[in-house]
């Protein structure tokens, strides 16, 4: 069996302690137990992981789970209470099957899911019997209600540099999404006009 990073057996370097450490300034400073400060409490016996198996028992997979390209095999574990769905689903899964971990576009895809997710949740909850209330997410309501501006002034609090800018981060993409409807509308309605 060829060793991974879930096996107690270390993967071979690529290349030698000696050449690394020529090569990377500072490279396996901790290598030697002298340098170690914790090493009176360290059991040093090369031949001894601490692993009582072999390879983990692997969770079963209910479905399809993202994997890092960078990894033979799936973690033992993972996390199972978001399963990839829909639009950002599809996005997620291009991330992991295309990119690697140290690529920025990984990164930038797992945003994008993530504001892709977001989006579609808000309008999914416009058909259910609770819909999202913007006014309730920008918390202006609450300002009036309980004491917004009194809490704040002269308490010596830590985020009231940021409160002028919450209205706009929470209310700004339900106006400029809302802008984006009402044009889209007119200009359905003038094409209709002029047809």
């Amino acid at each position: 069996m060829t060793p991974h990073a879930y096996t107690p057996t270390s993967p071979p370097l690529p290349e030698t302690a000696d050449e690394l450490r020529a090569r990377i300034p500072g490279w396996g400073a901790d290598l030697d137990p002298a340098d170690r400060p914790a090493v009176p409490r360290l059991q040093l016996d090369p031949g001894r992981s601490g692993a009582h198996w072999e390879v983990p028992d692997q969770q079963p997979e209910r479905w399809p789970r993202e994997r890092s390209i960078e990894h033979a095999m799936l973690t033992p574990v993972f996390g199972t209470s978001c399963p990839p769905k829909g639009v950002s689903g599809l996005i997620r899964r291009q991330a992991y099957a295309r990119f690697s971990e140290a690529r920025a576009a990984h990164w930038l895809l797992l945003v994008a899911a993530d504001r892709v997710d977001t989006v579609g949740s808000t309008l999914g909850s416009w058909v259910t019997r609770r819909p999202e209330n913007p006014l309730v997410g920008t918390g202006i309501r609450t300002e009036l209600s309980h004491h917004g501006w009194s809490s704040r002034v002269g308490r010596d609090r830590a985020d009231v540099g940021h409160h002028l800018l919450d209205p706009v981060v929470v209310a700004g993409p339900w106006l400029v999404g809302g802008t984006a409807v009402v044009a889209l509308a007119r200009a359905a309605r003038r094409r209709r006009r002029s047809s």
